[in-house]
């Protein structure tokens, strides 16, 4: 999505929290994605293009790689594309864990290095890494998938402690449930959810962009008292102080 010398490129764009990231600044499915590009264009007078990537894929992860590199208009990048199997451990296969692994996490990798690396010599740009609330907390069948999602949070949050004075953006971004097409996927139906704990992919996205607005390192959209967040932050350096000890506790003694 083009205006003038800026470009914002978006992963998992063609429906969901992607495509409405782009409507409010389109790759499995071309016709789909190119539609919303049309839309796009017509709506709001810029330019939009779609690049079909599989990133399960080396091939597709490349070609977004190349696309980074190539492109010095891009200044926002959103690494949306994700899956989700919640399922018992062995009711899965090791190929299926390995492709929710390769897509959450490799892909989520190698596409921040190369925003990275083209943001950084210029000083300026933005890199959106969306996590998940399951990144915190756990449920019988969510293991890879919280798993993979703790990784995205850590591994932003390091991100964001190196390039603290590189004058580039990043920010962590955590949905909780939200109304999008993973769920037929993911072996859960969405309506099984309780009601009124389910968000819109509009009202995530709007207050995700707005928490950057706000200059958060990570927005958490569903949860109201902030004060939470500020405690867990508190308690996780506490444990990790509190671990430069050098001796084992008194009670493995």
């Amino acid at each position: 999505m083009t205006q003038p010398s800026h470009t914002a490129f978006i992963t998992g764009a063609s429906s969901g929290i992607g495509a409405i990231y782009a409507e409010r600044l389109a790759a499995r499915r071309e016709d789909r994605l190119q539609a919303l590009a049309d839309q796009l264009q017509a709506r709001y007078a810029i330019q939009a293009s779609i690049l079909k990537a599989d990133l399960s894929e080396e091939h597709g992860i490349a070609a977004v790689e190349q696309r980074l590199q190539q492109d010095p208009a891009i200044d926002l990048f959103i690494n949306n594309a994700g899956t989700a199997k919640l399922a018992g451990f062995l009711a899965s296969t090791p190929r299926e864990h390995q492709a929710i692994h390769t897509l959450n996490t490799t892909a989520l990798l190698r596409l921040s290095y190369a925003a990275l690396a083209a943001f950084t010599p210029r000083r300026r740009g933005t890199l959106i890494n969306i996590a998940s609330i399951l990144a915190l907390h756990t449920l019988p069948g969510s293991a890879v998938y919280s798993a993979s999602k703790a990784w995205v949070l850590s591994f932003t949050r390091g991100l964001q402690e190196e390039f603290a004075d590189s004058g580039v953006r990043i920010q962590a971004v955590l949905p909780a449930a939200t109304a999008t097409d993973l769920w037929p996927t993911s072996g859960v139906a969405l309506d099984a959810l309780p009601s009124g704990t389910v968000m819109t992919t509009e009202d995530l996205v709007d207050a995700a962009l707005r928490g950057l607005e706000m200059g958060e390192q990570v927005t958490l959209p569903p949860v109201h008292d902030l004060g939470l967040w500020e405690t867990f932050e508190q308690s996780r350096l506490a444990l990790f102080t509190s671990a430069r000890t050098g001796q084992p506790a008194p009670r493995y003694r």
